[in-house]
């Protein structure tokens, strides 16, 4: 009897296209969530912003497919604002949980089924749309300084290389005047964006968020860490209206960023829950209580 062939889970489609656009950009040192720092992928209807492997995907597709707009929405979205989806246009799947409950026994069980939908860009619609939610403008380096204070982490300034020191506690960063700038940032975005993603390592301590990899990773722990840093500093850069820079550095996780996530299909989506719970304790800091 001949083997059917199975068809692909959504966490594999998305994964398989962010190898993809990872296998692309690896050259230059170019990940799929490098952008202008203009946001993160949004849906058009509701003005939400994607989170977690959701984000991660969408970019990997806007970078694949060369669309300028981060504005994303499904075929009945599209349709109720007047506009139509394009004849012949591929759409782009994400993730949703919605709560599951079933009778047993006279008893409920609740708990929460994975559910995938298909979204289309906004580059892919016509008709007469009206103007979709746009995320606020990009906010001044000045406030994406008091961001970093209000987190109250120790940072010292000095030498010639950035990291986390989780035996002392304190971020390392070399001073301004060390970084340059690119073709797409200025020296003082390079700055930053390199200080979030140590500020996202920073949120991993033990007397924090406690992120740990355990056996899933095993001898890729490190360079999963270094992922769900890259992934959160993108977050905030999107956040923030930073620039989110290529790091040169980072051209030796490439290979081990593509092992993991051919070896598992959810491991991408692990390491952007992480990623989200570190932007969101950081943004918590903002908080006056």
């Amino acid at each position: 009897m001949a083997r059917t062939s199975r068809t692909p889970s959504a966490y594999e489609i998305i994964t398989a296209r962010i190898i993809e656009a990872i296998e692309q950009g690896a050259g230059p040192f170019v990940m799929p969530w490098h952008g202008d720092g203009s946001s993160r992928p949004v849906n058009a209807v509701s003005g939400k912003a994607y989170s977690g492997g959701n984000a991660v995907g969408l970019w990997a597709e806007q970078m694949l497919r060369g669309y300028g707009s981060p504005h994303w929405a499904t075929y009945r979205q599209w349709a109720a604002r007047g506009a139509q989806v394009r004849k012949g246009q591929r759409g782009a799947p994400i993730i949703f949980y919605k709560p599951n409950e079933r009778a047993e026994d006279d008893e409920r069980r609740s708990g929460f089924v994975m559910r995938s939908s298909i979204v289309f860009n906004l580059e892919q619609v016509e008709g007469g749309y009206p103007d979709v939610t746009t995320v606020p403008a990009a906010e001044t380096l000045d406030e994406v300084d008091l961001f970093v204070r209000l987190t109250k982490a120790r940072i010292e300034h000095g030498g010639t290389r950035a990291y986390f020191d989780p035996g002392s506690d304190y971020i390392a960063i070399p001073d301004k005047a060390r970084f340059v700038g690119s073709p797409t940032s200025t020296a003082t975005e390079c700055y930053y964006s390199t200080l979030l993603h140590e500020l996202v390592h920073w949120t991993g301590a033990e007397h924090r968020l406690n992120r740990t990899f355990g056996e899933r990773f095993g001898d890729a722990a490190y360079a999963a860490e270094e992922l769900v840093a890259e992934l959160g500093a993108a977050f905030l850069c999107a956040d923030l209206g930073v620039t989110n820079d290529p790091r040169p550095d980072h051209a030796a996780y490439v290979a081990s960023w593509l092992k993991i996530l051919r070896s598992d299909s959810r491991a991408i989506f692990t390491a952007a829950s992480l990623s989200t719970a570190a932007v969101t304790y950081l943004h918590e800091k903002q908080l006056p209580f």
